[in-house]
């Protein structure tokens, strides 16, 4: 009987260690990717700061920050693609897409400078499923591009 109890409980400790590896921390995934990148461009994760190049990977919550001298051209999974200008911030607040059924859900907030969007196949599929935010106001993206630009004077 005791040697049954071992054994269980020798199960129990090893499915109770699988699940605890299984169940290690959540990695993040990429959404995006910068294709081209000019001057300054910073991306905030968390309290990270990483420098953006060319074939930088994205995640859901970054800041893209470019200088005055910077800009960036970001292609999403979902063959969205954005171009921050100089002196631009924007935030990918949230990235939700399914490649099979083209659902999906993309809302940016932009704090300052200029954004120029190609809407992919997330607005194609829903045209309520991309939002960008400004400080004044948040723009539905319905059509195929659109342009915007926030900041003093503009």
């Amino acid at each position: 009987m005791a040697n049954y109890h071992r054994k269980d409980s020798m199960l129990f400790l090893g499915a109770l260690a699988l699940g605890l590896v299984s169940a290690g921390p959540v990695v993040a995934h990429d959404v995006a990717q910068i294709k081209v990148a000019s001057g300054t461009v910073l991306i905030e994760r968390g309290s990270q700061r990483l420098f953006g190049v060319a074939g930088t990977r994205l995640q859901q919550s970054d800041v893209v920050r470019t200088g005055i001298n910077g800009s960036a051209g970001i292609t999403f999974s979902d063959h969205t693609i954005m171009s921050a200008g100089p002196g631009s911030v924007i935030a990918l607040d949230r990235y939700a897409f399914n490649s099979m059924t083209h659902a999906g859900r993309l809302d940016a907030s932009m704090r300052n400078g200029t954004l120029s969007i190609v809407s992919g196949k997330i607005a194609k599929q829903s045209p309520d499923a991309m939002k960008v935010r400004t400080p004044a106001t948040i723009l539905g993206v319905r059509g195929t591009e659109f342009f915007v630009q926030v900041g003093e004077g503009k």
